[in-house]
């Protein structure tokens, strides 16, 4: 099937009605031999390779290798020595990558619509922005059966502890933006959960506010949060039987498994929103293979 005019001017924009087929050119970048097409209503030419997100790029043969490395714990610029691209490629990568992921997220919460989540356990990651004196905190939420990654929102949150005044003294009052953090995932995550459904967390003093204003009739649990089984590893509890051990496994592999994320590294986040990019991959990555 021909696929439809690109151009937002023709009276037949997104119709293939008088489209049709204008020779081909053979795209150096994989070899690949590439249909073009001609809309006779206004002259526009173009090729299946219009409009999508891999359009322009001259290296699509190491996406899917990317894809896999920088959901295994690997630093972009070790990915870059790795493949023998410039460190350049790699950051233009992770940007394409995030967005070609949160298209999987999204098919995937349209697929698991239709048959809602009955056990939703979530909880937040915290990781740095540049400094531990510019703290970050990943809400995450997770498919207590299935172990899919529903959602995972990053927000900026005050320095606690005994960092907090010198943070202050450095860098200023840091305002926390956690708590419209959760909404947002609630909001997202809400058409694929079940208004009845067993929702479990630790005894954060937002939890049970939100989770009554997005799930007034699910049976909400709150568990006192455990010590963790080595020092460092909060994800990972000294209890034998943890009631919160999907969402806290899940938050164990999303450290292990993102460079950024990792308690000793130098690799530490400059951008949020470059963490969002990453943190999007490894969810589709995860969702996708590793369940698979």
């Amino acid at each position: 099937m021909n696929p439809g005019c690109p151009n937002s001017g023709c009276n037949y924009f997104q119709k293939n009605t008088f489209c049709k087929k204008d020779g081909y050119y053979l795209r150096k970048d994989d070899s690949r031999q590439i249909q073009r097409y001609k809309c006779s209503a206004c002259s526009k030419k173009f090729s299946r390779a219009t409009g999508t997100l891999e359009f322009g790029q001259k290296k699509r043969r190491i996406n899917k290798t990317i894809f896999k490395i920088l959901s295994s714990g690997v630093s972009m610029r070790r990915s870059a020595i790795i493949l023998g691209v410039h460190r350049t490629t790699i950051d233009r990568k992770l940007v394409y990558l995030g967005q070609k992921s949160r298209q999987m997220h999204a098919d995937l919460l349209l697929k698991i619509g239709t048959q809602k989540v009955e056990r939703l356990q979530f909880d937040d990651l915290i990781t740095t922005e540049h400094t531990k004196l510019k703290p970050l905190s990943i809400s995450v939420a997770v498919d207590a059966r299935s172990r899919v990654i529903l959602g995972a929102f990053v927000s900026q949150i005050p320095a606690f502890g005994h960092l907090a005044s010198l943070s202050r003294q450095k860098y200023g009052k840091r305002k926390s933006y956690h708590k419209e953090s959760m909404m947002k995932l609630f909001e997202k995550i809400t058409p694929v959960v079940s208004p009845y459904a067993e929702i479990k967390s630790d005894e954060h003093r937002i939890y049970k506010e939100v989770v009554r204003e997005f799930f007034p009739n699910a049976d909400y649990k709150q568990y006192k949060g455990e010590k963790a089984m080595i020092a460092g590893l909060g994800e990972l509890k000294k209890n034998g039987r943890d009631p919160l051990f999907a969402i806290n496994h899940t938050c164990a592999m999303l450290r292990a498994n993102i460079n950024r994320l990792f308690r000793r590294t130098w690799c530490t986040t400059k951008k949020p929103k470059r963490l969002e990019d990453h943190l999007a991959i490894y969810i589709a990555f995860h969702n996708s293979v590793l369940l698979s």
